[in-house]
């Protein structure tokens, strides 16, 4: 096997299993649980902020004009708010049986876009050199870890088992995979930068106007602060990685 796609191989699936890291959940008690998932929820806001601010823009808005990197940005936020809109319609006219609500549906949307995307860029990476590609591959799960366990939290504060909620996001993080090969077998013929920057729309729109609004239906000062904290240092980890991994 061509040792490019060995490492492609290698990486797509160990970037897919991180998606697990939710299942450390089944071995808390259901009130610690409980308490982690509004303080998990704020590290996923952050850094999906954090994500699109200080990796996907920079790095779409390389090739990209600055009103077109505007246009692609506004653009994946509209398009999440429309399918957001149609969500919530068709859960009013067909509720769903679990109780499952709306925005849950996108963070998982969401979140294998992003590993979709990841997966072409890493890829094409592996393609022109291994070793930085080892290195995108690094910084990008760096950032994966705290939002893949912030995204688990999401779907179980928004009425999914832990069990459905591991497996299915576990199925949205195969689209890493699935990106990284398609790279490879379309030797380095994508230009990613506007759909890079249309799924940091998607993660703006997800953090705004779905998350931080759940953080925000406490009023207590300490959970207040807690839940501030929580997200700044989601902030301030894709950040530190943007800043220490040069990405």
């Amino acid at each position: 096997m061509n040792p490019t796609l060995t490492w492609i191989l290698v990486g797509g699936i160990a970037m897919s299993a991180i998606a697990m890291i939710g299942g450390i959940s089944v071995l808390l008690p259901r009130e610690t649980l409980q308490r982690l998932l509004l303080p998990s929820v704020s590290v996923a806001a952050g850094t999906l902020f954090g994500g699109a601010l200080f990796h996907m823009i920079p790095e779409g808005g390389r090739h990209v004009e600055l009103l077109q990197t505007g246009i692609w940005i506004a653009t994946g936020f509209s398009l999440f708010l429309a399918l957001e809109l149609f969500l919530q319609w068709h859960h009013s006219h067909r509720p769903d049986p679990d109780g499952r609500r709306p925005f849950t549906f996108l963070v998982l949307i969401g979140d294998g876009l992003h590993n979709f995307l990841g997966g072409l860029a890493i890829g094409s990476t592996f393609l022109l050199d291994p070793r930085a590609g080892i290195m995108a591959w690094i910084a990008a799960a760096a950032h994966e870890i705290p939002q893949e366990f912030g995204d688990f939290g999401c779907l179980v504060h928004g009425g999914w088992s832990r069990r459905r909620a591991l497996l299915f996001n576990f199925i949205s993080a195969l689209t890493f995979p699935i990106g990284a090969l398609l790279a490879y077998f379309a030797s380095r013929q994508f230009e990613v930068s506007g759909l890079v920057l249309l799924g940091a729309g998607n993660f703006i729109y997800i953090a705004a106007s779905d998350l931080i609004p759940e953080i925000k239906t406490q009023t207590g000062l300490l959970h207040a602060m807690i839940h501030l904290s929580c997200f700044v240092g989601g902030l301030g980890a894709m950040l530190a990685v943007a800043l220490l991994l040069g990405t």
